[in-house]
């Protein structure tokens, strides 16, 4: 059982201090179930490797508790002492605590880190699929490298087995890509070799602090890592969904931040970029249209003007965001007719939901740029694979036009809530991504008075299914 943590940051030998572990000799740790070995197959300035191996003692694994089946046959006849799972978790926090916890008194920024890392497992069960594989890791920014293992070389017709060899590589920090590991390895087994109660349950919230509650497939990682202990997985999921809201809503009700307010209103920018929205969405004929991430409902009102949209939807996480919404559209006093026009929804960016589905057309308006990676990888699935509108109309900063404004700090964000700003280029590189994965065209449009060498303030993309044209 082998996992192998590779980094190309220099000088490459500092995962040493990361690690807690010294390069230069063979450690070895005993565990309740054998021994975990570390050792480094490669020690370079420019690429550095450490191993991490279990020796797993079937006979100890026998007498313990957990067990692997109540068949005497399966006692010793199993993958065990093969394959990633649980032990391989054990032994991450046993052997490795100090760098699961980010903990390194000689390089103690180094371990906040983001630097190039990759983890190597030589067997992991996946019990799921690969597609299962990849709806794990990829909405944490993975790139992944999996080959599957045939039952038997010599049999081929035996077809293929469980066992993949996985590769995932990421600029992150040695704790986070750690934590993963430690998390999602028995998730994959779907098997713990020992008693599963509160105290898991609390392991999994702490580890998966920051961005568990926000993954599109936290309810099978959660249920599978309590070892399907229903009771224990609904509070888990309770207490996910609560973290979860949180930073949804801050994340809806900073977009009234002064500062933000204050670069645009001298030139109208948000007048002008809720007119070109409204203007996209007619002009591809739309009648029903979604509003995600609908805050305030300053779009709302401006839909609610133009008779050609007969069914207007606005969906938020915020209640707060929702209710000054509905006070400012004065819904409770529109005619019925007009009553019968839109609709209010409380709901999530990052979750898959048949409410959002039937719509010819969405408007994202300044909401990506609020969204980590993890986030953002899920919001685009449900967006763009789940509900599917024939047309969406999506904008965000144009991170190039922000030395313009003489009051913004050189390298600062529009708003300290942004995750990111992109380029135009980086901007149009991601949605080019996003029209061919999901089969959509996409067209790009400037917001704002345009600068000869920085373009607009604000960049629009205009995605229509490649099957439907143009409107």
């Amino acid at each position: 059982m082998l996992l192998t943590l590779t980094t190309m940051h220099r000088p490459a030998t500092d995962l040493g201090y990361l690690l807690h572990k010294n390069p230069a000799r063979c450690q070895s740790f005993p565990l309740s179930f054998g021994q975990a070995h570390v050792f480094y197959p490669e020690v370079a300035e420019d690429r550095c490797t450490a191993g991490l191996l279990l020796d797993v003692d079937p006979v100890a694994m026998v007498r313990g508790r957990g067990g692997v089946s109540q068949t005497a046959l399966a006692q010793y006849v199993n993958d065990r002492p093969y394959v990633a799972s649980s032990f391989m978790s054990v032994a991450i926090a046993q052997v490795f605590g100090p760098a699961l916890d980010g903990r390194s008194k000689e390089r103690p920024e180094l371990a906040t880190t983001p630097i190039p890392m990759c983890a190597t497992l030589k067997v992991l069960p996946c019990r799921g699929g690969e597609n299962f594989l990849y709806e794990v890791f990829q909405p944490l920014g993975y790139e992944i490298d999996a080959v599957r293992y045939p039952l038997d070389e010599q049999f081929g017709e035996w077809g293929q087995s469980p066992y993949y060899s996985v590769t995932l590589s990421k600029s992150t920090t040695l704790s986070d890509l750690l934590t993963h590991l430690y998390v999602l390895i028995p998730v994959f087994d779907n098997f713990k070799h020992y008693y599963v109660g509160n105290e898991e349950l609390e392991k999994l919230l702490k580890h998966g602090e920051g961005w568990l509650a926000a993954h599109p497939k936290r309810e099978a990682i959660t249920h599978r890592y309590l070892k399907h202990r229903h009771s224990l997985a609904r509070e888990a999921l309770a207490r996910l969904a609560e973290q979860d809201d949180q930073p949804d809503e801050n994340l809806v009700e900073s977009r009234s931040d002064g500062r933000e307010d204050s670069l645009e209103k001298p030139i109208s920018l948000n007048e002008r970029r809720l007119g070109d929205v409204v203007s996209a969405l007619k002009s591809c004929g739309a009648k029903r249209v979604l509003d995600l991430g609908c805050g305030e409902g300053k779009l709302l009102r401006e839909l609610l003007k133009e008779k050609q949209f007969e069914a207007i939807v606005g969906m938020d996480v915020a209640f707060r965001s929702l209710e000054i919404a509905k006070e400012r559209l004065r819904l409770d006093d529109l005619p019925s007719r007009q009553e019968d026009r839109i609709q209010l929804l409380h709901g999530s960016l990052m979750y898959r939901d048949k409410r959002f589905a039937g719509f010819d057309a969405a408007a994202v308006v300044e909401v990506i740029e609020h969204l980590d990676p993890p986030r953002l990888a899920a919001f685009e699935r449900v967006l763009f694979e789940f509900a599917r509108p024939a047309t969406v109309v999506l904008t965000t900063p144009n991170r190039e036009y922000n030395v313009v404004w003489p009051n913004l700090a050189a390298g600062a964000f529009r708003h300290e809530d942004h995750r990111f700003e992109w380029s135009r280029e980086q901007f149009q590189t991601w949605a080019r991504g996003m029209s061919e994965r999901f089969g959509y065209t996409v067209e790009f449009r400037a917001v704002g008075p345009e600068h000869a060498d920085f373009g607009s303030p604000t960049q629009m993309a205009v995605f229509q299914k490649a099957e439907a044209g143009h409107g």
